[in-house]
């Protein structure tokens, strides 16, 4: 039996990863688990699996809910996720927290010699040419669970790369799709948050109304595939269908297309390089009805155009791109800015913070708290039209 550890386990990606746990109860093992704040979550799912650990990552609940719940032992803080992947009893690791934070557990996984089920797409987009590095040093087995980056895994797994002309990452348009462009400057934190076909959590739901989600994942597939920008497309697709595809040197595409479900990409990274055994979910390509795909409109996705200069231009410069959003995104949220203001305060980021190209983790940390202080700032004095 595999031992599991889950980061993040309350989020779309760790509940979707727990239904798989259960359907496969005989073959996989709940090792530890965190989450951030939600202890009910937590509680139910300790009773369920009795995990070794738990960590809880919000700084307010230190020692609230004591040193252990039965045998599971409760630790608490950030600084404690890298405790979770390197027990022994856990093979896979699957990295569903939000945000750059997920940078140091992924690290430690690696060095471990865990197997990596990736969700966490902010590490590869800040930190991506030293994890590159260090998945290579440590002969680490890496497996995306993003539905369109294990979509595009499974395609390219099968085809020679010489073979390989591009490949294409859908996007499902966002909650704000077919709104009139001049509204997107008055749009309600709660709009953007009614997306059309997925349940995620609010920073990848605003992301993924303004396309910044899938400007963070081209270059999260630059890294994963070793292909250049130019060989990285973007397609809007309403239905949510089809996942990925690559277009052949012929000029033939080859597609994945399944239900929007998320225990397909999770079932298939933990099983990984075996088949998933069994059927998850049924659904025949009868009910598929239209499968519609056209180019995003850049005037209102400006994101997505922001992310492939920060990618083309390498070094610390998708660092910036990806903390100057996490920081606009967080203040969108709170309702300080409006959601155009998201794109400006990142491209202002772009503009203003140097773009080096570090050796080592402490220049990357270093980058991403420059742009993190330069946009409290801007907000602060007023420097950013809201």
């Amino acid at each position: 039996m595999v031992g599991v550890s889950v980061l993040g386990i309350s989020g779309s990606v760790g509940s979707s990863t727990v239904k798989v746990l259960r359907q496969f109860r005989d073959q996989f093992s709940l090792r530890s688990f965190s989450v951030h704040s939600n202890w009910e979550v937590a509680k139910t799912l300790i009773g369920e699996f009795s995990p070794e650990l738990v960590c809880v990552t919000d700084p307010k609940l230190v020692g609230k809910f004591g040193d252990s719940f039965g045998s599971t032992k409760i630790l608490y803080g950030d600084e404690y996720l890298t405790e979770l992947v390197k027990l022994p009893t856990v093979g896979v690791v699957v990295t569903a927290v939000v945000g750059a934070r997920g940078v140091l557990p992924t690290i430690a996984a690696i060095e471990a010699g865990k197997k990596i089920a990736i969700a966490n797409k902010e590490t590869l987009v800040t930190f991506g040419p030293l994890i590159n590095r260090l998945v290579a040093k440590y002969k680490t087995l890496m497996v995306p669970v993003d539905s369109e980056h294990n979509a595009l895994f499974q395609l390219i797994e099968k085809e020679k790369r010489s073979n390989i002309r591009a490949i294409t990452l859908t996007a499902s348009g966002g909650s704000f799709r077919t709104l009139p462009i001049e509204e997107l400057e008055h749009v309600s934190v709660k709009q953007a948050l009614n997306h059309p076909t997925w349940s995620m959590g609010p920073k990848i739901t605003v992301d993924s109304a303004g396309l910044i989600n899938k400007g963070l994942e081209v270059i999260e597939a630059h890294f994963l595939f070793g292909l250049s920008y130019d060989e990285i497309e973007v397609v809007i697709h309403p239905q949510s269908l089809t996942h990925g595809i690559i277009e052949t040197i012929d000029g033939a595409c080859l597609q994945y297309t399944s239900h929007p479900d998320m225990v397909y990409p999770i079932a298939h990274s933990l099983f990984y390089p075996n088949p998933t055994p069994q059927m998850l979910i049924e659904r025949k390509p009868s009910t598929w009805k239209t499968l519609e795909f056209f180019p995003p409109d850049t005037k209102r996705y400006p994101g997505l155009t922001l992310a492939y200069q920060a990618g083309k231009a390498g070094g610390v410069a998708p660092c910036i791109f990806n903390a100057a959003n996490e920081e606009a995104v967080a203040l969108f949220l709170d309702e300080k800015i409006s959601f155009t203001t998201i794109p400006r305060l990142i491209e202002s980021a772009l503009n203003q913070v140097k773009n080096e190209f570090p050796e080592n983790l402490e220049g990357y940390l270093e980058k991403d708290k420059e742009t993190r202080n330069l946009i409290q700032s801007e907000f602060l004095k007023g420097g950013v039209t809201t």
